[in-house]
C-alpha cells in the first residue's frame, strides 16, 4: 500500500520541549542576517533593529538560546572559523575512522547505537513498515520525528506552515510504509535529542538507518564527526573507501533522513564553506552555532 498523506499534518504542539519556546523565530530572523551579511560583521545595534528587539534583549536572548553572544555567534560561522573546525578536526577523525565502522557501536556526542536495515528492507521502499510520527518544538523550529520499533528513523526541519512539505518530503523516501501520527511515540525522542542534559552513556540513543549501502557508510561517517569539529565530502569519500566518489558522498548526505542526529550539518566544502543543506542554510548556521556554545560552555 502507498503512503498517504495523513489527514491530519499540521504540527501539534501539545508541549513546548525548549525552555525558550518562540525565541528560536526572533533568533532565527537575526541567525538569517548574519548568514546574508556576516562578512560586514553586522553590529548588534543592526541585528536588534532587523528584529524588532532593544540590543540588550537581543543579547540576552540570544545568549540564553546558543549559549554564545550574537558577536561570538557571528564569529562562529565564518569562513575562517569553518576552516579551523576542518583543520582542528582532521587528527581527530583519523582515529575514529581507525577504529572501525562496522556493527553497532557507541557514537556521537548524543551516545548513539545504530544499526542498519538489509538492503533487501531498503528495496521494498518500506513496506511492512510501521513508521510513527510527530511534531514537536525544538530550538531549531518545528521538528517532524519518525521512529519505528526498532528505534529513530527521521528527523526533520520545518517553520511554521511547512509541516505538510516536511512530511511529504520525508514520507517519499519510504513511500509503503505506513504512517501513524503519535506524538506519545515520538516526545521521548524530542526531549532526548534536544536537551545535552540527557546525552547519557547509560541510556544511548537507539536509530535505524534506513537506505541503500553506500548511504548507510556515509551516515555511519558523518556519526563519526565530533561535535566542533567538520570534514568535507572529499575525506568522507577517503574514509569509506570510495575516494573519487565526493560527489555521490554530497548525494548521500543530502539524502540524510536524520537530520542534527547524523549530523549532516558538519560536511563542508573544501574551503570551509558551508555549502548547502537540505532544511536550510540559516539553519545549518544556527546548528552549528548552537554546537558552538555548548562546546565552548
Amino acid at each position: 500500500m502507498n503512503a498517504q498523506m495523513p489527514l491530519k499534518t499540521t504540527a501539534v504542539l501539545q508541549k513546548d520541549i525548549t525552555p525558550e519556546g518562540g525565541d528560536y523565530e526572533v533568533v532565527r530572523r537575526a541567525i538569517e542576517k548574519i548568514s546574508l551579511d556576516y562578512r560586514d560583521q553586522p553590529s548588534l545595534e543592526i541585528l536588534a533593529e532587523e528584529v524588532g528587539e532593544t540590543p540588550t534583549g537581543l543579547q540576552k536572548l540570544f545568549t540564553r538560546w546558543a549559549g554564545l553572544s550574537p558577536k561570538a555567534f557571528l564569529q562562529a560561522v565564518t569562513l575562517d572559523h569553518a576552516r579551523k573546525l576542518l583543520d582542528s578536526g582532521m587528527p581527530l577523525l583519523e582515529t575514529s575512522f581507525e577504529v572501525g565502522m562496522s556493527g553497532p557501536g557507541r557514537l556521537h556526542d548524543l551516545f548513539v547505537t545504530h544499526e542498519a536495515m538489509s538492503p533487501g528492507d531498503y528495496k521494498t521502499r518500506g513496506a511492512g513498515l510501521t513508521i510513527r510520527y510527530g511534531y514537536h518544538i525544538s530550538p531549531f523550529g518545528i521538528a517532524l520525528i519518525m521512529v519505528t520499533d526498532r528505534g529513530l528513523a527521521g528527523l526533520a526541519f520545518s517553520d511554521a506552515g511547512g509541516e505538510r512539505a516536511a512530511f511529504a518530503d520525508m514520507s517519499a523516501r519510504w513511500p509503503n510504509a505506513t504512517y501513524v501520527e503519535d506524538m506519545a511515540a515520538t516526545a521521548p525522542y524530542a526531549a532526548r535529542i534536544f536537551d545535552p542534559a540527557l546525552w547519557r552513556a547509560d541510556q544511548p540513543l537507539r536509530i535505524v538507518l534506513i537506505g541503500t549501502d553506500f548511504q548507510v557508510r556515509v551516515w555511519e561517517a558523518l556519526l563519526r564527526i565530533p561535535m566542533g569539529k567538520a570534514c568535507t565530502y572529499s575525506s568522507i569519500a577517503a574514509r569509506i573507501g570510495a575516494p573519487s566518489a565526493s560527489r555521490a558522498v554530497g548525494a548521500a548526505v543530502g539524502a540524510n533522513p536524520m537530520s542534527f542526529v547524523v549530523p549532516c550539518h558538519r560536511a563542508l566544502g573544501k574551503s570551509g564553506a558551508l555549502t548547502g543543506y537540505h532544511w536550510g542554510l540559516t539553519r545549518k548556521r544556527a546548528i552549528l552555532g548552537w554546537e558552538a556554545g555548548h562546546v565552548g560552555s
